[in-house]
């Protein structure tokens, strides 16, 4: 089944996302994404085959999951994450968590961990997350911060605050970006919450971090944020 589905993606490949796709999620030797391999398929095309074989096995999706192809991980993720539409069960829970390290790249987090791990916390206790958030795996910071867009969804935003200011000093600029990112998501909800969250921890916040989550604001006072 997993040849079927390799030889499915290869057959909607295209010979330019082969040489552009591994730039844009940095492959290079020491980059985040080094070693990842690329079949050169786009996304939708990936969506059309993880339908195809919507129905298979955990153990299949295990085997796609540990694929060295960034397109095989993706069907599998979002194989999982379509067949979670409803509700997400603890297998798919804990199957999700117990593969972050090959969950390894910003578009496989970002297309999943909300679905799933937000998904299945929203109305439970959310300590996995902190320690998610304690990992040394990028991706598991990642996946921490970024399944809090679930819960803002649901105008519950104290988490996203949270993890937020837990991270602040991360080191990475992908999380500057994700943390941003989903400070501007819960700004949507409540404005002055994330005005006085900025004006309190600007002189601390990676500048990155700063102008993704203003974005939404005025001139003037993504300006007067920005001093």
């Amino acid at each position: 089944m997993t040849n079927k589905i390799y030889n499915a993606l290869v057959a909607r490949s295209d010979e330019e996302k082969k040489i552009v796709l591994p730039r844009f999620f940095k492959t290079g030797k020491g980059q985040y994404g080094e070693g990842d391999k690329f079949l050169g398929v786009t996304v939708p095309n990936i969506r059309e085959v993880a339908k195809e074989y919507k129905d298979v096995s955990i153990d299949i999706l295990k085997e796609l999951i540990h694929s060295p192809w960034h397109e095989m991980r993706m069907c599998a993720l979002i194989i999982l994450v379509n067949n979670s539409k409803k509700s997400v069960t603890k297998e798919t829970f804990d199957f999700y968590l117990s593969q972050t390290n090959h969950i390894n790249n910003w578009d496989l987090v970002d297309l999943s961990a909300p679905q799933i791990v937000g998904q299945y916390l929203l109305n439970k206790n959310r300590d996995i997350l902190y320690k998610l958030a304690e990992s040394e795996l990028l991706w598991d910071n990642r996946i921490a911060i970024v399944s809090t867009l679930t819960f803002i969804r649901n105008n519950d935003l104290d988490d996203t605050y949270k993890l937020s200011l837990k991270m602040m000093n991360h080191k990475h600029d992908l999380m500057h970006k994700a943390i941003g990112w989903m400070l501007r998501e819960a700004g949507k909800r409540d404005t002055k919450r994330l005005y006085d969250f900025v004006m309190k921890h600007k002189s601390v916040m990676p500048r990155t971090m700063l102008r993704y989550s203003i974005e939404k604001f005025d001139k003037e006072t993504r300006l007067e944020l920005m001093r």
